[in-house]
């Protein structure tokens, strides 16, 4: 799929960091353009601020050839699964996963809403603009993380709640194809079904009974969000990333990309890169499920690389306790041989800390 440039495009764009002004607060405003505008503006050498040190470049840092992630079948006998999602979890914190009932024509048209988003003339894409100043942390944003020596990332994003009910609110979601809310939370209800059995296999896989991480997620309480991730044409991909080096707070991601790749996750310190595999959902571990686990299962180290010529997109789904949410390592984990490696905190505080860099 090929992105032209907005029919008008503003020159400059005052906008702030997205993410929500309580956890940035000594964040200072900065003037920007939008990564998309940049790109399709004839844009011949990166600007300064999103060249990486020399350490995190791509060409510097190249991934391991001949090794695959896991790949598993969800239609495979209940024990088989348990076994083999523990392990993935265990040594790697990520897999794909296939045969999960998810359609394809769902896929495709939650990538076809998605991408309609972007094709919008710049004004009418920042009636979506999100604003930290205002707690408004929803919606069309940029950098969605600002690292400490000022390095910013080639991606712009759409971000929403998708529930519960109680935490969505439509009239942020875009609202320029018909069918966005309707494609939007039959997918939802795909997620949390492929969530249940997930988290049921990864309960199990600790020997425990099947409810016992979605109920320490606070069961339907949980928190799902939709992240629409877009990286456009890169006139220096070897200098820059989509996404720098992290491991995603939330307790699962589930993400679906479009075919160009670029997702890379970390084993052993080598990084290794995932193939586009049509149709697969690719899944993350993140931080609340290996504190949970007490570290047995990890949270996977992660990153995403960008293309010359073509426009990488991703849609990535957090499924994150509530705020409130007492998140710690399970009493039926520790012991005297295996001691707490975690401290017991609300996911609040875990999310200050994690945006603010702070010891956990």
């Amino acid at each position: 799929m090929s992105y032209e440039k907005p029919p008008t495009v503003l020159s400059l764009i005052r906008a702030q960091s997205p993410l929500c002004a309580v956890l940035f607060t000594n964040q200072k405003k900065m003037d920007m353009q939008r990564v998309q505008d940049l790109a399709f503006g004839g844009l011949k050498e990166l600007p300064e601020q999103f060249i990486r040190p020399a350490h995190e470049r791509p060409e510097n840092s190249k991934a391991m050839e001949g090794v695959s992630v896991p790949v598993i079948s969800l239609s495979q006998p209940h024990d088989v699964l348990v076994k083999q999602v523990a392990l993935a979890c265990q040594e790697w914190g990520f897999f794909l996963v296939t045969d999960h009932g998810l359609s394809p024509s769902l896929i495709q048209r939650l990538q076809e809403v998605g991408q309609e988003f972007f094709r919008l003339p710049q004004e009418e894409k920042e009636a979506y603009a999100n604003d930290a100043a205002t707690g408004k942390f929803e919606g069309y944003g940029t950098k969605m993380t600002k690292n400490s020596d000022e390095k910013v990332e080639w991606l712009d994003y759409f971000f929403h709640f998708m529930s519960p009910p109680s935490k969505v609110n439509y009239g942020i979601w875009p609202k320029n194809h018909p069918a966005y809310r309707e494609v939007t939370e039959e997918y939802n209800k795909e997620m949390v079904r492929i969530t249940d059995e997930l988290l049921e296999l990864q309960s199990e896989g600790l020997g425990l009974e099947g409810n016992v991480l979605k109920s320490s997620l606070r069961d339907e309480e949980m928190e799902v969000e939709m992240k629409i991730n877009m990286y456009p044409p890169c006139p220096q991909p070897q200098l820059a990333l989509g996404v720098e080096p992290h491991t995603d707070m939330s307790a699962l991601t589930l993400l679906v990309p479009n075919d160009v790749p670029g997702l890379q996750v970390s084993k052993d310190g080598n990084w290794i890169a995932v193939d586009y595999f049509p149709n697969a959902l690719f899944v993350h571990v993140g931080d609340q499920i290996e504190v949970l686990s007490n570290g047995k299962y990890k949270s996977v180290l992660h990153r995403s690389l960008v293309n010359k010529e073509r426009t990488r997109m991703s849609w990535a789904v957090f499924i994150a306790p509530p705020l409130e949410a007492t998140i710690g390592p399970l009493p039926q984990l520790v012991n005297d041989e295996n001691p707490p490696k975690y401290s017991t905190k609300t996911y609040a505080e875990y999310r200050y800390r994690k945006f603010n860099k702070l010891p956990q």
